[in-house]
C-alpha cells in the first residue's frame, strides 16, 4: 500500500462518494479510509498542493468520512473529526472544503459568525443597524461562476417581493486574481473590473452590499458557488446551502421567518 500513485487514491475517493451516494455508508467509509490513509503527508502538508490528484483524494476522503460518521448517528464525532482535520489543513486548497462540512453539519441553528467588511465592490457598506431585526439572505458569489448568474434573478425577484416585509441582502465575494477569460489581474484592476465591465452585465444592486474579503469565503466554507444563508430576525443561521437554489425552494424557507415578526 505504501505505492500508491495519488491518481489511485483520488480513484479511491470517487469510489468512496459513489457509495455515499448509494447509501452504502460501511463501504464508504472502508473506501475513504484507505484512500485518507494512503494521502498521509509525511513532509508535512505544505506538500499538499503540488498534487493536485493528492489534494482532491484527501479532501474527498474526509468529507466523505465526516458524512459517514454523521450518517451511523454521531453527529458529535463528525463534527469532531471534521474540525481536527480543519485544523490540521489550515492555509491548504483543502481548507474551505473541509469547513464547508463542518458547517453543514453544525450552523443552522447557531448564531450567525462575524462577517468581515474591509471594503466593498461599492462604497455601500450595510451598517449593522440595516439588518438588524430583519431576515438576512447571505449571497456568497463569484464573478466567474455561471450558477451565480442563474441565482441572481432570483434573488431580485425575492427583494421585490418581500423586501417591503424585512427580507434583507449581502452578497460577499472575494477576488481571484483574474477577470473575464482568465486575464491576470491585480486587486485593483479586478474591483475596476467588477465596478465596470462586470456591472454593466451582470449588475450588483444598491439593496445587496457586497463586502470583499477572503476571509469571509474561509470563515463560511464557501468552496462552491453560490453559497446561501439564511438567518432569522434574531441572527440565527436557519439554512446553510452551498449551491444554486430556486425561487420557490427559497421562498418555502423565507415565508416563515418573515412571519415570525416579534417571536
Amino acid at each position: 500500500e505504501g505505492n500508491q500513485t495519488s491518481q489511485w487514491l483520488e480513484a479511491t475517493s470517487w469510489l468512496a462518494r459513489g457509495a455515499g451516494i448509494a447509501g452504502q455508508w460501511v463501504l464508504a467509509e472502508k473506501y475513504a479510509s484507505d484512500a485518507l490513509a494512503g494521502s498521509a503527508l509525511p513532509a508535512g502538508v505544505q506538500q499538499l498542493d503540488a498534487d493536485p490528484n493528492l489534494a482532491t483524494a484527501l479532501g474527498a476522503s474526509i468529507e466523505v468520512l465526516g458524512k459517514a460518521y454523521d450518517a451511523r448517528g454521531d453527529r458529535t464525532a463528525a463534527v469532531e473529526f471534521l474540525r481536527e482535520q480543519h485544523k490540521k489543513y489550515l492555509g491548504t486548497s483543502i481548507e474551505t472544503r473541509i469547513q464547508k462540512n463542518v458547517l453543514l453539519l453544525s450552523l443552522e441553528g447557531k448564531p450567525l459568525p462575524d462577517l468581515e467588511m474591509p471594503e466593498y465592490v461599492f462604497d455601500r457598506p450595510a451598517a449593522p443597524g440595516q439588518v438588524n431585526g430583519k431576515v438576512l439572505l447571505l449571497y456568497f458569489w463569484a464573478h466567474w461562476c455561471s450558477d451565480c448568474k442563474r441565482q441572481e434573478p432570483v434573488l431580485e425577484l425575492l427583494h421585490n417581493n418581500y423586501s417591503d416585509r424585512g427580507l434583507a441582502f449581502i452578497g460577499p465575494t472575494k477576488l481571484y486574481g483574474y477577470t473575464a477569460q482568465a486575464r491576470e489581474a491585480t486587486p485593483s484592476e479586478e474591483l475596476d473590473y467588477l465596478r465596470d465591465a462586470y456591472q454593466e452585465n451582470y449588475p450588483i444592486h444598491p439593496w445587496m452590499p457586497a463586502p470583499v474579503s477572503t476571509r469571509n469565503f474561509l470563515r463560511f466554507g464557501v468552496s462552491s458557488t453560490p453559497t446561501l444563508v439564511l438567518v432569522d430576525r434574531k441572527g440565527i443561521v436557519r439554512l446553510y446551502h452551498p449551491g444554486y437554489l430556486g425561487y420557490s425552494e427559497l421562498e418555502e424557507r423565507i415565508e416563515p421567518l418573515l412571519n415570525a415578526a416579534g417571536k
